[in-house]
Order: C-alpha cells, then sequence, then structure tokens
C-alpha cells in the first residue's frame, strides 16, 4: 500500500485542553444555539494579541468563525467579488483556491514566481500584474505548497503598491502561521495599518493548532465584510457547534506553547526529508523555512519528449508505483515539482524515502 506524503494534515494529537472544553459542554446538557458569526469569547480572543503601532484596531465584530477555513475563504470571496471580477494569485500555490474562485463567481489569474530567486515577489512585478479589473489579490502566508514564509519587509513592499488601488481587497491565507521554522514570526496582514478597509484575512485550526478534523475556521475583515459574510453564513448554513467552538477558544489561549510543541515534534523529519533531498544532486538546493511541506524541483526526472503536465503526472505515478503519493505540483501551478508533507509518523517516513529512492536513486 503507498504511504501518503500527500495530505494536508498532520499527524498531531489533539490538545488535551480542547478535548476537556468540548468534553465540559457535551456533558452539560442541551447545547447552545451560537450567532452566525461565533461565540463572543472566540471572536474576542482571537483579536486580543497585541498588534504593532498603526496596525488597524480589531474587535469581535471583525471576526466570523466559520465550518472550516475554506467555509470562510469562499464566504468572503462570495461576498467582495462581482460576476467576472479577476483574482490575482501568485504561483505556486495552494492548489484549492482555483474551485473557491470559479464558485464565487471570479476569474483567476496566476502570476508565476521563480523558484531560482526563492518564489520572490517584487514590488515592481507585482505593480506591473495588476490592473483595474483586479478585484482580489490572493496570498498565501507560510506558503502552501513552497514553504517560503514572506517577511515583514516584503509585505510592507506590496502593500505600498497595493494601495494605490483603491478598489483592490487583499486576502491573506494564513492558516500555517505558527509552523515556521526562523527565529522571526510569520507576519499577519493584520499587523498593517488599512485605511481603506480592504485587508481580509482567513484563518483555522487543523494546521498550527492541531484541531484535525474539528471543522472550524475563521475569517477577520472590516465591519461591514465581516457582517456581510455572517448573514451568508446565517442564510445557508448555522453556526460552528458550541463544543467545537469551545474547543477552539481552549487551543487560542495555549496558541504559542502549542505551536512551538508542533514545530519542535516536526523538526527531525523535516531534516531528515531536506537532507535526502540535498544528496541528490539533480534536484536543486530548496530549504523551506515554514509549513510542513517540501516542495523540490524534480524536472530532472522528467520523461523527455512530453508536455509539461502529462511528464508531471507520469513521474508521480511512477512515485506511485514504488510505493508514495504526492501532490503534483501540476495542480499547484508548477509542473515537475512535487509538494512532499513530513507530518507523517517517523518509521512511515524513513519507508517512503527509501521507496522514492527506487525511482530518484541513491
Amino acid at each position: 500500500m503507498p504511504i501518503s506524503l500527500a495530505s494536508g494534515y498532520g499527524n498531531f494529537a489533539v490538545p488535551a485542553a480542547a478535548s476537556a472544553a468540548a468534553a465540559r459542554l457535551l456533558g452539560s446538557g442541551p447545547l447552545e444555539v451560537l450567532p452566525a458569526a461565533g461565540s463572543e469569547a472566540l471572536r474576542t480572543a482571537l483579536v486580543a494579541a497585541g498588534r504593532p503601532a498603526g496596525a488597524v484596531p480589531l474587535s469581535a465584530e471583525n471576526v466570523v468563525v466559520t465550518p472550516g477555513a475554506k467555509a470562510a475563504l469562499f464566504a468572503l470571496l462570495k461576498t467582495v467579488l462581482r460576476p467576472g471580477d479577476e483574482v490575482l494569485l501568485p504561483t505556486p500555490n495552494w492548489f484549492g483556491f482555483a474551485a473557491l474562485v470559479e464558485q464565487a463567481g471570479g476569474r483567476l489569474r496566476t502570476l508565476p514566481l521563480n523558484p531560482a530567486d526563492d518564489y520572490a515577489l517584487r514590488a515592481d512585478q507585482l505593480r506591473a500584474a495588476l490592473s483595474e479589473r483586479t478585484r482580489v489579490l490572493l496570498l498565501s502566508n507560510p506558503n502552501n505548497p513552497s514553504g517560503r514564509l514572506y517577511r515583514r519587509a516584503e509585505l510592507t513592499e506590496w502593500l505600498t503598491v497595493t494601495r494605490d488601488f483603491p478598489d483592490l481587497f487583499v486576502l491573506s491565507d494564513e492558516i500555517y502561521n505558527l509552523i515556521h521554522f526562523v527565529a522571526e514570526p510569520a507576519p499577519s496582514l493584520l499587523d498593517f495599518p488599512d485605511p481603506r478597509g480592504r485587508h481580509l484575512v482567513v484563518n483555522g485550526f487543523s494546521k498550527s493548532l492541531a484541531l484535525i478534523g474539528w471543522g472550524v475556521g475563521y475569517l477577520v475583515a472590516p465591519a461591514a465584510v465581516a457582517r456581510a459574510c455572517a448573514d451568508w453564513q446565517h442564510a445557508t448554513g448555522c453556526a460552528v457547534p458550541a463544543p467545537t467552538q469551545a474547543a477552539a477558544l481552549a487551543v487560542t489561549e495555549q496558541a504559542a506553547v502549542i505551536g512551538a510543541k508542533l514545530v519542535a515534534q516536526l523538526r527531525p523529519n523535516r531534516a531528515r526529508l531536506l537532507d535526502f533531498l540535498a544528496a541528490r544532486p539533480a534536484i536543486p538546493p530548496a530549504r523551506p523555512t515554514a509549513t510542513y511541506y517540501a516542495y523540490p524541483d524534480l524536472r530532472a526526472y522528467l520523461r523527455p519528449g512530453l508536455p509539461p503536465a502529462e511528464a508531471s503526472a507520469e513521474l508521480i505515478t511512477r512515485l506511485h508505483q514504488a510505493g508514495v503519493d504526492v501532490v503534483d505540483g501540476t495542480s499547484c501551478g508548477t509542473p515537475g515539482f512535487a509538494r512532499i508533507s513530513y507530518a507523517i509518523p517517523e518509521t512511515d517516513l524513513t519507508e517512503a524515502l527509501r521507496r522514492m529512492s527506487e525511482v530518484l536513486g541513491n
């Protein structure tokens, strides 16, 4: 049976505080039906962290708790996009964005970044890519699949560009924000001034806070946008169940500790996978600094004479036949690359790398 290095979920134990908080509610009688936007306690906690001078003040009215981060993304896109509006997505990026934009009525346009300069997005490059038709600039930081963490100085440069486009929304998916292996934390879009009310942030609890399978995420937006998202959620569904929100509150209050534990758990496997890749001269050097993925350039292993996407799929099939599943980089905008997760048990990763060596060589 193939070993999956393709999953977007880790092998993290549920934090004890989360289980205890949910159990207390489940054992206390009928469950409260919460407001569509979520419990005020959770929404307040999610924006309680101190922010740099100049950042926009936030309160519970800026937050909507959603049944997963994808629901938060869709609610925001559905709220701010008009029919046919353009969404600009730097690539490589998460393969799920395309369907969300399409379902929300937008048109996705990609902005390919260069792996040779570590997927840097220069201010002049961004300015040239934006137009009056662009309604949303969609970012993920840290980036899935590349593991690239964009620093505060880089975001500052981008925002000097985006403020020249008054109708543009900047939407930042920050769901891996606590999974990083450098001293400087991942900056949030919420840490920057937003004089026009155009900054939107999505996050969740399944990556950095170990609530895998609990189905809870959230969005942070200007109050009017947040209200519209909450109204849409009320009309089309219901609030996230109270026990799940209690668990989310518990991990939010312990976020720094939980995130640090996950990083410590991931470090040995990260080193093991990166050493494996570095030992193969045909794979260009790459050291992702965040998430729990590597995104190696495997184009040297593609069958010659095939179109890039077809050759990439053929390589992924060979890896599958050797007993390892990975994500084809074509789905993220870069054929010939592969997203490889190391958030699995050490014994499984060791065996998976042995099998991969049958295809990639020793």
